[in-house]
């Protein structure tokens, strides 16, 4: 029974001395390099924010929602762009809620920008498989070119040339879709309307 006691004794000391290297290499030492390595890259480790007049308006990573006629709206989200709730609502492409949703969406959006139903993009109806996606397709945001200039009473021709502005094309010129960034054209175009 000694021997089993100082066994146990022995492997818990030894037990608590990984326990202890553990913590201190992969709960301090890892994150401080981390750190370190990161804050050359300024922002873009800081999650890359927007500011407007030195103020933190958003960040250019995280979509957010645009209420009224004078902005561009992003897409949809599952999760009112909830950051601590990032998640797809989980409904299969077949789901009668699911469509029953996206038609609802289809009609709004086609009101909205005065347009037939079938020239609402993918992008305005559906929401991002995380719901934070910052960025819409170039057709989404043309769609919404003209509703915008004439809430701001801007030319049209000018807020067309914001989009194209900032439309960022393909990474590395052959992945993904030519993508235009909801804060970033937003806050272009609030400079535009000063």
């Amino acid at each position: 029974m000694l021997n089993s006691l100082s066994d146990l004794a022995r492997q818990s000391l030894a037990a608590l001395r990984v326990l202890l290297v553990l913590t201190v290499v992969l709960g301090i030492a890892y994150p401080v390099v981390v750190w370190g390595v990161a804050q050359p890259l300024g922002d873009r480790a800081a999650g890359q924010p927007v500011r407007v007049d030195g103020q933190v308006v958003g960040s250019r990573l995280i979509g957010q929602s645009f209420e009224g006629q004078e902005w561009f709206h992003s897409r949809p989200s599952a999760n009112d762009h909830d950051t601590l709730a990032s998640a797809p609502s989980n409904l299969g492409p077949l789901n009668e809620d699911l469509l029953a949703t996206i038609d609802e969406r289809r009609s709004t959006v086609a009101a909205t920008e005065s347009v037939p139903e079938a020239d609402v993009p993918a992008d305005a109806v559906t929401a991002s498989g995380s719901g934070l996606d910052p960025h819409i397709s170039p057709a989404y945001a043309g769609l919404q070119v003209d509703r915008v200039a004439r809430a701001r009473g801007l030319d049209a021709e000018r807020v067309r040339e914001l989009v194209e502005a900032h439309t960022e094309g393909r990474f590395l010129g052959i992945h993904g879709e030519p993508v235009v960034n909801v804060l970033e054209l937003n806050v272009a175009l609030d400079r535009a309307s000063r």
